[in-house]
């Protein structure tokens, strides 16, 4: 959320590096914590937005998140433009406390954050930065890695971000592709509050990883296209009330991408499209949706089997007597 708010706030296109952003004291401070992941840093040393939100996500940089929201305003008022974001993508079980969600008072849930990692990867710069395995940042001393070490393990595998904590336990928010019929499906997915009855949060995080993986196999194999509806299908009636019924049919085949057994809602309905007293054969009234209404909901156009005729004198006079 961190990411997503500093991008909403200081939107960084193409290759832009931004603002410079200078290391404070705490930020310094903050990064000999053993206690916590951090990004080495100095003060008075200077990282452009998009270096910073590398150490952020990348090594998973509690001491990044904090400087980011203070370069960008204080702790508190970046509390609440988290929060207020999160309220603004649906996030309903989402509360956050601290930047680096670092805090035990910061909770969510899988679905929620699966709604943050879809809103996020919209944007091309935070992309290209989740996907990176590793990095070299000048000023820093050596290379920083990815604590999602799925990137190299797993083909498809195209970020997103891990988090462990003892109350959290292991975490990892995903996305992975698959091609289907040609062309590139993103799936998301999060394996949260993962316990490897160790002690020892790191062993949860591999615990995070090991069982993402095992999803993102078993996802990657199963999904596939199949078919929804056939051109020429009836899929739906125009009713005029008064008894009379002219069939609606699909202008083209329909497919949808899932798995074996997933459940899915199709509804149709009018669209943009005003429905006419009488129209011709063939003339488009509506749409057939598969999904859920979202932008990777799969639409096509409906239109009248026979002729649609307006209601007789006879039908009518028979409705209001």
């Amino acid at each position: 959320m961190t990411a997503y708010v500093i991008l909403e706030e200081h939107p960084l296109k193409g290759t832009a590096a931004g603002d410079k952003i200078t290391v404070d004291q705490q930020a310094e401070d903050e990064s000999k914590n053993e206690d916590e992941s951090t990004a080495a840093m100095t003060k008075g040393q200077k990282f452009t937005e998009r270096q910073m939100l590398q150490m952020l996500m990348i090594p998973s940089g509690n001491n990044a998140a904090r400087l980011l929201a203070r370069w960008d305003s204080d702790s508190e008022t970046f509390v609440g433009k988290m929060n207020a974001a999160a309220k603004k993508l649906g996030m309903t079980n989402s509360t956050y406390t601290d930047p680096s969600g670092l805090e035990k008072t910061t909770v969510s849930t899988a679905t929620d954050q699966l709604k943050l990692a879809k809103a996020v990867m919209q944007k091309e710069v935070f992309r290209s930065i989740v996907g990176m395995a590793k990095a070299d940042i000048p000023g820093l001393k050596g290379t920083i890695y990815n604590n999602n070490d799925l990137l190299v393990k797993q083909v498809g595998v195209i970020g997103l971000k891990t988090g462990s904590s003892t109350p959290a336990g292991g975490n990892l928010v995903w996305a992975a592709t698959k091609t289907v019929n040609g062309k590139v499906r993103t799936i998301y997915g999060a394996v949260l509050n993962q316990d490897a009855g160790t002690g020892r949060v790191w062993d949860s995080l591999q615990l995070a990883l090991t069982n993402s993986q095992k999803l993102i196999d078993k996802v990657q194999q199963g999904l596939i296209s199949a078919p929804v509806v056939k051109k020429g299908q009836v899929v739906g009636y125009v009713d005029d009330q008064l008894g009379g019924r002219t069939p609606v049919v699909a202008t083209e085949n329909m497919t949808a991408v899932g798995w074996p057994g997933l459940k899915t809602k199709i509804s149709i309905g009018a669209g943009d499209t005003t429905v006419p007293h009488e129209a011709k054969a063939g003339k488009v009234v509506g749409e057939l949706t598969v999904g859920d209404g979202s932008s990777h909901a799969v639409t096509i156009p409906v239109a009248l089997q026979s002729d649609l005729a307006e209601p007789g004198y006879g039908a009518k006079f028979t409705r209001v007597s």
